[in-house]
């Protein structure tokens, strides 16, 4: 999404406010960024691009501190006891960090999750959140029967699909019920590989090189993205067309991904930043959801695997093309 749109999209009214603030030199908001990843951040990259445009300017009117503590959640938990001390404005919890999150209580938590926050337990509803607790979910069960559909389109052959799934992922049944019904309906045999969590994906990438599947779904979440490398290797090694979440997963050796710009929903999420700082009660700010999403190509991939891309088809209708 272009600024220029983005301003559109929440008007002048919600925007002229902050532009008045930042010119006018009041209260510099305090925001905590806590994520398990590192640095450099495209995610928190894509927010800071978003409060700018609403016309926040950093060291004057808002200041953004960065907590990271990659692939281990529970190194972030010491700063559950900073919020304590008063002087926060706001939590912006990015992926898995939100789990640590829940603890918190007296500040407002904005976050992006790829799984379920109803089931995770930090929103009572998407669309009435009645905690201190909202933000985005990329969690979108209708894309979960695209990508078998897109997969059979590119690989006809498909008959048997191995499906990997993290079970520890809020939200992770509802996700394997729309595969399933979408593998029914398309006459393709799902092989379930289920691991639980990071000290499992070792085995179970193991495991689903020996389902003797025609191609590999695996499902977005922290810990698909973290390996994600190395299930793309592995679904190489064994010659398996693969189709993820993201395009993140295709830039790391994937045929197919089809999802949300993670950017974009960090960039949209300061809307909501802003609304909170000026008052608003998060309780009441519905948990937003993607209505744009792209389809990335690994051309590199598909000839490694052997795949002829029909260019009418694919390439035509892909957001993104990596060669």
């Amino acid at each position: 999404m272009k600024r220029r749109e983005f301003i559109l999209l929440i008007g002048g009214g919600l925007a002229w406010p902050a532009i008045a603030r930042a010119q006018g030199g009041a209260k510099l908001h305090r925001i905590f960024w806590v994520s398990t990843q590192s640095g450099p951040d495209p995610f928190l990259d894509g927010f800071r691009e978003g409060m700018r445009a609403l016309g926040y300017v950093e060291g004057r009117t808002v200041t953004i501190e960065t907590h990271y503590a990659p692939e281990n959640p529970q190194a972030l938990r010491k700063i559950v006891s900073e919020l304590q001390r008063g002087d926060v404005d706001l939590v912006v919890s990015s992926g898995p960090a939100t789990r640590v999150m829940t603890a918190v209580t007296e500040v407002p938590v904005l976050f992006a999750l790829s799984g379920d926050p109803v089931a995770l337990g930090v929103v009572k509803s998407l669309a009435h959140p009645g905690t201190n607790f909202t933000g985005s979910t990329f969690l979108s069960l209708e894309l979960a029967g695209k990508r078998v559909e897109l997969l059979k389109d590119i690989y006809p052959r498909l008959r048997k699909l191995a499906v990997f799934s993290n079970t520890d992922h809020p939200g992770e049944p509802l996700e394997w019920r729309a595969t399933l019904e979408s593998c029914r309906n398309l006459g393709i045999e799902a092989a379930y590989v289920p691991f639980s969590g990071a000290r499992e994906i070792e085995n179970g990438l193991m495991a689903a090189g020996k389902v003797d599947a025609d191609a590999l779904l695996v499902f977005p979440d922290a810990v698909t993205l973290v390996h994600r490398a190395k299930i793309a290797e592995l679904a190489i090694a064994h010659r398996l067309p693969s189709m993820f979440g993201w395009s993140e997963y295709c830039d790391a050796g994937g045929l197919l991904s089809y999802g949300a710009n993670q950017r974009t929903t960090y960039f949209r999420l300061a809307t909501y930043a802003d609304r909170i700082l000026r008052g608003e009660d998060p309780s009441d700010l519905p948990v937003m959801r993607p209505d744009k999403f792209e389809l990335a190509v690994n051309l590199k991939t598909a000839r490694l695997l052997g795949i002829e891309l029909d260019v009418s088809s694919i390439l035509f209708r892909a957001s993104k093309v990596i060669s």
